[in-house]
């Protein structure tokens, strides 16, 4: 409310908005130096506080991160793994066949990508053969005008 009101009056009569900053500035309400934080001041000033906000945010961040990965790996043992049956045995069996299927599903992509290749250069020889065989157009005549 009070940066509006300095605002209106810079507008009105700029003496006034100036005075409204002064008194601003002297009761702490404009500017990051009167907080006890900055006392001392250090070479960044106000913005050495913005940067511990940062920091602080990051580090919750991480925390949070942590967390997840924590509750992931209690209930899966990581991203995309299925979660453990609690037995080692029956683990270790689903584990390898899902390295197997995978094994096999890669193997069928390669299939279907050589048959799409093989399908693409029968169709392009059947094309370079058909443009072989045709028969030559005989070359324009020029027209006579008569």
């Amino acid at each position: 409310m009070a940066i509006v009101l300095m605002v209106l009056g810079f507008i009105w009569w700029w003496p006034l908005g100036l005075i409204i900053l002064a008194v601003l500035i002297a009761k702490g309400r404009i500017g990051c130096w009167h907080r006890a934080q900055y006392a001392g001041g250090g070479s960044m000033g106000c913005w050495n506080g913005g940067m511990d906000r940062w920091e602080n945010k990051m580090q919750r961040m991480q925390e949070k991160m942590d967390r997840v990965r924590a509750k992931m790996d209690q209930f899966g043992g990581g991203w995309g793994a299925p979660p453990s049956s609690g037995n080692r045995a029956f683990d270790d069996y689903r584990r390898e066949t899902i390295n197997r299927l995978q094994d096999e599903q890669r193997e069928f992509k390669e299939f279907l990508e050589r048959l799409r290749l093989a399908k693409d250069r029968e169709q392009f020889d059947q094309f370079m053969a058909d443009r072989r065989n045709r028969p030559s157009d005989p070359p324009p005549q020029p027209q006579t005008g008569a």
